[in-house]
């Protein structure tokens, strides 16, 4: 036996509570002369005894020993004697990682049972504190050293410099909070050796002074995630062995090196234009300079880096024209494997690629790239990936553009106004797994080539200008090949939808706006998430009501169609639903009570249906919910005072329905609610005058229009994050308007900026409150049909409230309150009378 290895993972722990234990001191080891390799995790009884490493410390021939989460202690080492210990000379590797030593003592221990360690681990410890120089002088042979993860500073790095032969030392997420001058400092007696050194995320901090000298035989240095200022300095460029330094996640400033292989920069705060007068150094095979503020023309520093794999310059400011920027990198056309020139300012039509023999990976995605294809060029014939989405490029990709590209996997051409031609028969000579064309032209008919494509398990065909029948050779592929996501939406496609198998469970599917009719098949309950909204489906949703728990769909949306009669009372199968969307359709009768077992259900949108009675008292159980519009004209009853959670809603809309009875006093403790539309109902009473407590909507950013809401989803077969919009339809002067991400006015979501209020219709009661005139920007002002004021047809009193939005109005408006008084009306008010 030359390995063995006890491991107990925390999912298994099942004797005690504590894992695998060792009951007898380890005797069956004895005889495992052989043994080389010899792994503990875990195990989590060895800190009671020391009889289990005495006689692992017997066993002549083993080379490592892994005592990983043991629950090794100070303790431990106290209550030994270290000359019982003395490992044979043949221990080489000692892991000690994840227990809980917080005392350096632990490296006297070590040193005294054996001194031929060449790797020693103590990362993830709790250790702090300087040891003696014992450690170091007896530690000659040591070369890599791990205390990743543990609380020393940098004068405790002064305990090591004796060790002559350490070559790879890890201090990375330490307590370092002192300047790189002073790291390197206490490290500078280990510099002959030192070829890999890790300070990453620790509190590293200021500027690095420009005489610093990193160490002659330094291959390797990474800082990232502290907090440096300032530029890199000149000196560092004199660490001629130097082939990797990793400074991500800083605040540095940009500087050329003239020795280095891979230099990364990514996602710091570097600025300004690269100056012309640098150079690159010859033998860089990678560079990244990704997510920085860089801007200005790619310089012709570049061009002399004619052994470069790798140029990321993802996410700056660059704006020199594409072709401008291909002929700098002419030197590197045959090495450069991977450009990546993404989310820049970059602009000019396409150039010929096809100089770039061995290119696998080219990014040009959201640019500012124009103009026409043009006809003659060709594509790099090793081309693997190709992200050429969210530009502004038109014309004609024909068959010419893509021969040769038998190794295309990726194709991203989405949101252009290109169109792709292929002659009748043209079979691609790739294989494309995953293919998106948004907003492409690929239409009028299906187009023919995707017929030759048997592996793609994602694609985006919405929005091309298909107007066809699916053919049945489409629909054959998805569940043979497994495709899990899907979106042909947007086109004017007709049909009916097919039946898959059951087996058939797919992540996103979306069929949206389109022509298919008839029913819904019972398969697609499968599906994780599932739109068919905006179609001719006409039948009712009994596919929900089949037998069986259901555990896949989580987004529903079959909104804007024509499904009728009433909506089903078996929802408990769907309950893993997280948004629904039921709105627009021909809906009768009253909302099914197992409607309120969606406990998992965030959002809830009923608009525009014939939908009678109340909320069912069932919904208080979704406490998940963030939108709720049940808007329309028929439900009735009181606002229940249990709809959603004062955490979690923040819409709600139930306008244009027969509500009665005064406003629920809960609904002030809705914290977060950002919108919040009662129009046109039966409501009585005074507002609360806790409305002021609905602080969200002073707010001047809101959560809701800033980007999709994220949930996680999981079932039986994938795991994955989703997302939903909140899209609000609102009655805006007279008019329903669609309120979505960035489209939301700053008027509606603060009041001090508010545009129009609407309040019309409620039978409110009381006064008109004075402050209503610090609405400055107030647009439109409807309170009409109440009896808190009604602006025309009332029998308000007293003084207008003073502000110049009030007076702006026409007197019209306060027409028939005869002992009003005030500006815009004439009647001027007697001395003294207050606001009513």
């Amino acid at each position: 036996m030359y390995h063995l290895s006890l491991e107990i993972f925390s999912s298994c722990r099942s004797f005690e509570g504590h894992g695998i234990k060792i009951d007898d001191g380890g005797q069956w080891m004895s005889n495992l002369i052989s043994l080389t390799h010899l792994y503990f995790q875990s195990v989590s009884n060895l800190n009671r005894s020391h009889t289990w490493l005495q006689v692992i410390a017997k066993l002549p021939k083993l080379k490592e020993l892994s005592l990983v989460h043991c629950s090794l202690s100070d303790h431990f080492i106290l209550s030994s004697r270290p000359s019982i210990f003395n490992f044979s000379t043949s221990l080489s590797v000692l892991d000690l990682s994840f227990n809980t030593f917080t005392s350096p003592m632990v490296f006297q221990w070590v040193s005294n049972t054996t001194s031929s360690l060449v790797e020693l681990d103590l990362s993830n410890n709790i250790l702090e504190g300087s040891t003696s120089i014992h450690f170091g002088m007896f530690m000659n042979s040591l070369r890599h050293l791990d205390l990743s993860t543990n609380y020393f500073k940098a004068r405790d790095l002064k305990s090591f410099m004796n060790i002559c032969t350490l070559s790879s030392l890890n201090l990375y997420q330490n307590n370092l909070t002192e300047d790189l001058p002073s790291i390197l400092d206490h490290l500078s007696s280990v510099f002959s050796s030192l070829k890999t050194l890790s300070l990453d995320i620790n509190r590293l901090s200021g500027t690095i002074p420009e005489d610093v000298k990193l160490p002659s035989t330094l291959e390797g240095l990474s800082i990232i995630l502290n907090f440096l200022d300032g530029g890199i300095p000149k000196l560092f460029g004199n660490a001629c062995a130097l082939r990797s330094l990793d400074m991500s996640h800083n605040s540095l400033n940009l500087s050329i090196f003239s020795t280095l292989q891979v230099l990364k920069l990514s996602e710091n705060e570097l600025n300004g234009k690269i100056p012309e007068g640098n150079k690159l150094p010859y033998k860089l095979e990678d560079l990244s300079i990704r997510s920085n503020r860089l801007e200005g023309g790619i310089a012709k520093l570049f061009g002399n880096a004619c052994s470069l794999l790798s140029l990321d310059m993802f996410n700056n400011s660059f704006t020199n024209e594409l072709p401008k920027v291909i002929s700098h990198l002419s030197c590197a056309r045959y090495s450069l494997e991977e450009l990546n020139l993404g989310v820049n300012q970059i602009n000019g039509i396409l150039p010929d690629f096809s100089t770039f023999t061995f290119l696998k990976r080219l990014n040009l995605s959201k640019t500012k790239l124009n103009g026409e294809i043009p006809k003659d060029i060709q594509l790099p014939p090793q081309l693997e990936e190709l992200y050429m989405d969210s530009n502004s490029l038109i014309g004609v990709l024909s068959d010419y553009h893509f021969a040769n590209m038998s190794n295309l996997k990726k194709l991203h051409l989405s949101d252009n106004l290109l169109a792709l031609t292929f002659i009748g028969n043209w079979v691609p000579p790739f294989q494309l797994p995953t293919i998106e064309l948004r907003s492409c032209k690929l239409g009028p008919t299906f187009p023919k080539w995707l017929q030759s494509q048997n592996k793609f398990f994602n694609i985006d065909i919405s929005n091309v200008a298909i107007s066809d029948i699916v053919p049945e050779w489409f629909w054959a592929k998805l569940p043979r090949q497994k495709v899990m996501k899907m979106n042909i939406s947007y086109n004017n496609l007709r049909g009916i939808l097919p039946k898959f198998p059951p087996t058939y469970i797919p992540t996103s599917m979306s069929f949206g706006s389109n022509q298919f009719e008839g029913s819904i098949p019972l398969f697609l309950r499968n599906f994780g998430r599932l739109d068919l909204s905006k179609n001719k489906l006409s039948s009712s949703l009994s596919f929900s009501c089949e037998n069986g728990t259901l555990q896949g769909l989580s987004h529903l949306d079959l909104s804007y169609n024509r499904l009728s009669e009433h909506i089903p009372d078996c929802w408990r199968q769907l309950n893993s639903l997280v948004y629904l969307d039921l709105s627009y359709n021909k809906f009768s009768r009253k909302i099914p009570t197992s409607m309120g077992s969606l406990l998992h259900l965030q959002a809830l949108l009923l608009r525009n249906n014939s939908l009678v009675e109340g909320i069912p008292f069932s919904m208080r159980n979704c406490r998940k919910l963030v939108m709720v519009d049940m808007s329309g004209y028929k439900l009735s009853g009181s606002i229940p005072d249990c709809i959603g959670t004062e955490r979690e809603l923040q819409i709600l809309i139930l306008g244009r329905n027969q509500f009665f009875g005064s406003l629920p006093s809960r609904i002030c403790c809705l914290r977060n609610i950002q919108l919040l539309d009662l129009l046109v109902n039966n409501l009585s009473g005074k507002i609360p005058k806790c409305i002021k407590n609905l602080t969200s909507m002073a707010q001047t950013t809101s959560s809701i229009y800033h980007g999709d809401h994220w949930y996680f989803f999981k079932n039986s077969i994938y795991a994955t994050n989703m997302s939903y919009d909140l899209n609000a339809l609102l009655t805006w002067k007279g008019s329903e308007q669609m309120f979505m991400n960035r489209e939301i006015p700053l008027e509606i979501k603060k009041l001090s900026g508010l545009i129009s209020l609407n309040l019309s219709r409620k039978n409110l009661t009381g006064e008109i409150p004075s402050n209503i005139g610090n609405l400055a920007v107030l647009d439109s002002l409807d309170l009409s049909r109440n009896q808190l004021v009604d602006l025309s047809h009332n029998h308000l009193t007293g003084k207008i409230p003073t502000a110049t939005q009030l007076q702006g109005f026409n007197p019209s408006s306060y027409e028939d309150n005869f002992n009003l008084c005030g500006p815009p009306l004439k009647k001027m008010c007697a001395k003294g009378r207050s606001t009513q």
